[in-house]
């Protein structure tokens, strides 16, 4: 009997624990002068949590003015969200699994980033690609940032990708 009842909890999922499903995937976008978009590295979040809480959401970072970015050096930053349209029409370089654990890491990570006192965006030593960097490197990745790839998100992430085999990266030409 009891036998039964184990193997019965075992089949309808109720033996264990929920396990998360959440891929985090890495995205770039090429931009263009012509196409009214810098160029732009962000994270999107797909999945269910392990209490059942649907996750579909995406971050980048970004200064709040760009030309005061540009000309002035540090300068108001923001967490900035891609519209479903833009995400389909950009780079996913590769994914990877987080955990319940990762997932809030990583957004306390965003939250910080977001809310730090005082302008902290700066083009070449805190943009987009220096946060994905972060988020990154709290997964396990190895995602330092080369000099020469500080304001090419596409080529940036083509290297992270040839560091880490096991992610499996599509290059993107």
């Amino acid at each position: 009997m009891l036998a039964a009842l184990l193997l019965a909890m075992a089949v309808l999922g109720l033996a264990s624990p929920a396990q998360a499903d959440v891929q985090m995937s890495f995205y770039s976008i090429t931009g263009s002068l012509t196409g009214g978009r810098y160029p732009h590295a962000f994270v999107v979040f797909d999945g269910t949590l392990a209490d059942g809480t649907r996750v579909n959401t995406n971050y980048g970072f970004s200064a709040r003015y760009t030309s005061q970015a540009i000309t002035y050096g540090p300068a108001e930053q923001m967490i900035q969200t891609e519209t479903p349209r833009m995400v389909a029409r950009s780079n996913r370089h590769f994914t990877v699994t987080v955990s319940d654990r990762q997932y809030r890491r990583l957004l306390a990570e965003v939250i910080a980033w977001r809310d730090y006192p005082g302008p902290y965006y700066d083009l070449d030593e805190r943009n987009c690609i220096h946060f994905v960097a972060r988020l990154a490197t709290l997964v396990g990745l190895h995602a330092d940032v080369p000099y020469r790839f500080i304001q090419e998100p596409k080529e940036w992430l083509n290297y992270v990708g040839r560091n880490n085999p096991q992610v499996h990266a599509t290059e993107i030409p």
